[in-house]
């Protein structure tokens, strides 16, 4: 039995996946009983999700902390505790501060979404770190997970959260900014405008607190974001002079 808690779009991705091997139940603050049930689990309380033994946290990162405060008295001896924030740090921190120490707790990061995995798993990474867990059922979730075709990495949450700092952060806040620049299909194009554009399909379906929180929860991304403009700046400064030659000679 695994539960679920939250079922925005990553939710019912999760859902629709395990359901198919697992009896799944899932709360969600609205009521989406009727969407639940499309996915093969069912609706249920906080407290009767929070009694199986693997419950899954598919809520957003700025309510990841009340979450942890609202469950840690319903949650049972031995049960294990799923995460799937897209920052890691600052999720593990809570997750050990607001835990009974008699669950287990394990942090991923399924570096896919609803529009990357709606078909099929296969080739799709997982980010793994066992907080805190015993071998035996860590190694049965990767097994579980391999046997699905997905491609697991395990590290810690600094190291995750310093990567991801370039690799979704900086990726997503190019994105935006191309979105809020206009950029669109054209017909005089090039094959690398093309592969510009499909930074765009990354973020078009995320919400804004998602890339907010991104962004305020990851302790890296700043700098990197920082670095990426400073560098942009520079190569834009070193334009400037030369677009001044060529305005002064009469060229326009």
């Amino acid at each position: 039995m695994i539960g679920i808690i939250g079922f925005g779009r990553f939710g019912k991705l999760t859902s629709a996946y395990l359901a198919a091997d697992f009896d799944v139940r899932i709360y969600d603050r609205t009521d989406a009983a009727a969407a639940i049930r499309r996915t093969g689990a069912l609706s249920a309380s906080l407290p009767a999700v929070c009694r199986q033994p693997v419950v899954i946290l598919c809520v957003p990162i700025c309510a990841l902390r009340d979450v942890l405060r609202q469950i840690a008295p319903l949650l049972t001896k031995d049960s294990l505790i799923i995460d799937v924030c897209s920052v890691k740090e600052y999720p593990v921190k809570w997750m050990k501060a607001l835990l009974p120490d008699n669950v287990s707790i394990l942090a991923t990061h399924p570096m896919f979404g609803p529009d990357s995995a709606s078909n099929s798993l296969q080739g799709r990474k997982i980010f793994l770190s066992p907080v805190r867990m015993t071998e035996k059922p860590y190694r049965k979730i990767k097994a579980f997970l391999t046997a699905r075709g997905l491609v697991i990495i395990e590290g810690s949450a600094r190291e995750h959260d310093k990567q991801i700092a370039v690799s979704l952060a900086l990726t997503h806040f190019i994105g935006r900014t191309l979105s809020e620049f206009g950029a669109a299909d054209l017909d005089i194009d090039t094959e690398g405008y093309k592969r510009l554009l499909q930074i765009l399909e990354v973020v078009e379906n995320d919400t804004w607190q998602l890339f907010v929180d991104m962004h305020r929860y990851n302790p890296y991304a700043r700098e990197k974001r920082r670095a990426f403009l400073d560098i942009a700046k520079k190569i834009n400064d070193q334009l400037q002079p030369i677009s001044k030659e060529i305005y002064s000679n009469g060229e326009k």
